[in-house]
């Protein structure tokens, strides 16, 4: 009857390490998630940002193209579109709700390149440089953009970076921690048969390697565990978010996974050998406490 439950005992623990240490490796994958998108994220909407090249009316069909070539060919842009003055007036129109160009009686608007940035340029500084050399050209009018909205995406993008590195650091300590103090209260249960496989000559490795293989099977199906909570996460982000799937990157989602079980088999293993190691040097008396 004891023999029965203990193992019963001994199952449970098993058991409630594993969802634990699950729990804690979904809350890790979650916020790797979280830097993955953010960094994504911040990619997305800089590269949306962009400026308007506006041309003079004096400004011929080939100095429009030798300038769109030319800009194209620059490391800053992502991509580069002639925007005509009727294209721009349609457009106008639309968002008006009437024909503006019968009550002016001409179409007053310009042609224009529109240019989206590269992330990585996508900086006030860069723009400053890239507008003065536009604006040397003759056939050029004017280079707009929005200054205060790139300083703000900018600034605020660092902000949240260091956030998330400091919570990151922080919530990888903690998940430590709580994974190592299960591991050690599940094994506190059999400190007294470890106790005795040592004084019976067993060697440290001997006894070790059961709970290095335990804890190295109870990572990785926590880990798995974790990796399908961490699907249907996203999948339900989803619903949300309806952009996010496309964000998302097949191969970093599967190394986000093993390292998700990577992380679960190392730190189990090790709290195992820890916590052996610990009972091994505890005197005989101090194993009541």
């Amino acid at each position: 009857m004891s023999t029965t439950l203990t193992k019963k005992r001994l199952r449970t623990s098993g058991i409630t390490v594993i969802i634990s240490l699950a729990l804690v490796l979904f809350m890790l994958g979650a916020l790797g998630l979280l830097v993955i998108n953010a960094n994504k994220l911040t990619v997305h909407f800089k590269e949306n940002i962009g400026f308007q090249v506006f041309l003079k009316d004096t400004a011929t069909a080939a100095q429009t193209d030798v300038l769109i070539q030319e800009i194209s060919n620059a490391n800053y842009a992502k991509s580069v579109t002639l925007i005509s003055k009727q294209q721009a007036a349609e457009k106008l129109k639309a968002d008006l709700g009437e024909d503006f160009i019968l009550l002016l009686g001409s179409n007053p608007l310009l042609n224009s390149v529109e240019v989206k940035l590269n992330a990585n340029y996508a900086n006030a500084d860069t723009l400053q440089i890239v507008e003065k050399a536009l604006l040397q050209k003759a056939y050029v009018k004017e280079v707009v953009y929005q200054k205060d909205m790139i300083n703000s995406l900018n600034k605020n993008t660092k902000a949240i970076a260091f956030f998330i590195l400091i919570f990151s650091g922080a919530l990888l300590v903690v998940a430590i921690a709580l994974i190592n103090n299960t591991i050690r209260l599940s094994i506190y249960s059999q400190r007294f048969l470890i106790r005795t496989m040592y004084l019976v000559g067993a060697t440290r490795s001997f006894i070790s390697k059961p709970f290095i293989f335990k804890g190295v099977r109870q990572g990785i199906i926590a880990g798995v565990i974790a990796g399908i909570l961490l699907a249907g996460f996203l999948v339900l982000s989803t619903r949300f978010v309806p952009d996010l799937l496309e964000l998302q990157d097949e191969n970093v989602l599967v190394i986000l996974f093993i390292s998700i079980i990577l992380i679960g088999v190392v730190i189990s293993a090790f709290s195992a050998l820890t916590s052996v190691l610990r009972y091994l040097k505890l005197k005989t008396s101090d194993l009541y406490f």
